[in-house]
């Protein structure tokens, strides 16, 4: 017959392989969601430094070229409003023009 300190031994060894049987599944998913969270971290800093290297020069460069294009036309915006009166004026004197020559002809 066992003491209670022996049954006490026994039972907790017991649950002790009891447990490590029950964690283990826990501490391989825990092991799997850490290479995981690895990968994906070694991923995001792929994708920051794409960004840093490629992605961010050429948005500065077509911004450059937006800013450049936009400075250079806004100057010519009061002169086109101009230039299309003057068209304007251009076309009534041609028709007023071809009317004369017409009624001469």
């Amino acid at each position: 017959m066992m003491t209670d300190n022996e049954l006490l031994l026994a039972i907790s060894d017991m649950m002790d392989k009891k447990l490590k049987s029950e964690l283990q599944p826990i501490k391989n998913n825990l092991k799997n969601v850490k290479n995981n969270l690895e990968n994906v971290k070694n991923d995001i800093k792929q994708v920051k430094l794409f960004q840093e290297n490629t992605l961010l020069p050429r948005l500065d460069h077509i911004e450059s070229c937006y800013t450049d294009t936009y400075n250079r036309y806004k100057n010519y915006a009061d002169k086109m409003e101009a230039a299309f009166d003057d068209i304007e004026l251009l076309k009534k004197v041609v028709s007023e023009h071809s009317q004369k020559l017409q009624n001469i002809s």
